[in-house]
C-alpha cells in the first residue's frame, strides 16, 4: 500500500472494532519495543483486546487513549476473528504478556529495566524479585502497589518522581484497562520512561501468582475459560463482553462483511491528505471511495487521533452514504458524527487538549 501523508509509512494499521490495530507479528513489536527502549524513544504501547474494543465503544477518552498510541497490538483472539472475516491483514495475535515474557527471554548481557507499578498487594514486588533472581532479558529497577483509587489520587508527585529517577526503559502499569490508560495519559509526559504500557495481569504470571494457559488454549481462544478458572471473579466480565461480541457481530461485523464481499480493494491512492493550519482535509477518490478496506479505515482512524490531538479538525470530502454506513459498521461512525463542542458520547476520564470536527 502506497504511504499515506500525515502517517509513517512504516506503521500499516487496521481499523477493527473501531480502535486502530498495529499490522504486526511478535517479532515486529518484540524489535520495536527493543529499539525504543535502547533508543529511549518515546512509545505509548496499548494492547487491544475485546475488552479494551468494547470499552472504546462506550467511552470517548478510553477510545483517545488508543488513537493517540504509537503502537497497538492485537491482544484478543476475537479480534483476529473479525479481522479475518474483514480481510484484513493482521499475522497473529500479538499478546502484551506475551511480548513481555519475549523481552525477559532477551539477552542477558544487556537487559531491559523495568518498573512495575501496580497490581495487588506483594505482587509487583514478588515479580521484581523473581525478575532480578533470574537474571536474564528484565531487570526491574522498581515497584509500587499505590493500592486503590481513582487515576489522578494514584498520580502522587512521589511516586512520578520514583518511577522518573528509576532510569527504567519500560513501565509496566497494571490498575486494570480504563483506569491504567487514563493513568498513562495523564503522567507519561512526566514519567520519563520511553517505553509505557498497561499490562494487566502480566506481573501476576511472572510472579507465579496466576498460571498462564497453554499455548493449544490460546491459539483456540479459550484463554478466557482458563482465567476464569484461575480467577473466579473474572466470569462477570468475560459474560459481559461475551454478550457485547455476540451484538457486535450480528449488527455491525457480519453485514460490513457482506457489504464488502466482492469489492476490490482500495489502496492509498485513494485518499489525498491536504494539511492546513486549523484542519487536516482528507479527499476520498470518488471511484474507489465505496471500496475502502480496514487498513485503508485504520489510516483514517490515525488521521482523526492526530488531528484531534494537535487541537485541529478532521474534514472528510467525497464521502458517499453507504461508506460511512460501512464505517459506522466498522465501529468508525466517530468519523462523522463528532460535537465540535467535544461531547460525542460515552463517559468522560481521560483528557487531552483540543478536539476534532467532523463533518455530519
Amino acid at each position: 500500500m502506497a504511504a499515506l501523508p500525515g502517517v509513517p509509512h512504516e506503521r500499516r494499521v487496521a481499523c477493527i472494532l473501531g480502535v486502530p490495530i498495529d499490522i504486526v507479528n511478535m517479532d515486529e513489536a518484540v524489535r520495536r519495543v527493543r529499539h525504543s527502549a535502547r533508543a529511549r524513544a518515546p512509545l505509548f504501547l496499548s494492547t487491544p483486546n475485546l475488552n479494551f474494543a468494547i470499552l472504546a465503544q462506550q467511552d470517548v477518552a478510553f477510545r483517545d487513549s488508543l488513537l493517540h498510541s504509537d503502537l497497538c497490538i492485537a491482544d484478543g483472539m476475537p479480534l483476529l476473528w473479525v479481522a479475518r472475516l474483514l480481510g484484513a491483514p493482521l499475522p497473529e495475535r500479538v499478546a502484551g504478556s506475551a511480548l513481555l515474557e519475549q523481552l525477559r527471554r532477551g539477552p542477558t548481557d544487556d537487559p531491559i529495566k523495568v518498573y512495575l507499578f501496580g497490581g495487588p498487594d506483594g505482587i509487583a514486588e514478588a515479580a521484581a524479585r523473581r525478575l532480578n533472581e533470574e537474571r536474564r532479558g528484565l531487570q526491574c529497577v522498581g515497584w509500587e502497589s499505590p493500592g486503590m483509587g481513582s487515576a489522578e489520587a494514584l498520580s502522587r508527585p512521589e511516586s512520578i518522581q520514583r518511577i522518573a529517577a528509576s532510569g527504567a526503559d519500560f513501565l509496566v502499569v497494571s490498575l486494570g484497562a480504563k483506569k491504567g490508560q487514563e493513568w498513562i495519559v495523564r503522567n507519561r509526559a512526566k514519567l520519563g520512561v520511553p517505553v509505557v504500557s498497561h499490562l494487566g495481569a502480566a506481573p501476576n504470571f511472572i510472579a507465579g501468582a496466576v498460571a498462564r494457559a497453554p499455548a493449544w488454549v490460546q491459539r483456540a481462544g479459550l484463554e478466557w475459560l482458563w482465567r476464569i478458572k484461575e480467577e473466579p471473579a473474572l466470569w462477570r466480565r468475560y459474560l459481559r463482553d461475551g454478550a457485547s461480541f455476540l451484538r457486535l457481530m450480528t449488527t455491525r461485523v457480519l453485514p460490513l462483511a457482506w457489504s464488502m464481499r466482492g469489492r476490490a480493494a482500495a489502496d492509498g491512492s485513494a485518499l489525498q491528505v491536504v494539511e492546513r493550519e486549523d484542519e487536516i482535509v482528507v479527499r476520498l477518490d470518488p471511484a474507489q471511495a465505496a471500496a475502502l478496506d480496514m487498513e485503508v479505515v485504520g489510516r483514517l482512524v490515525l488521521l482523526y487521533g492526530r488531528a484531534k490531538r494537535a487541537g485541529r479538525r478532521l474534514r472528510i470530502e467525497g464521502a458517499t452514504e453507504r461508506l460511512w454506513r460501512d464505517l459506522e459498521r466498522a465501529g468508525a461512525g466517530y468519523l462523522r458524527a463528532h460535537d465540535p463542542h467535544g461531547g460525542e458520547g460515552g463517559s468522560g476520564g481521560i483528557t487531552e487538549t483540543g478536539v476534532a470536527r467532523a463533518p455530519r
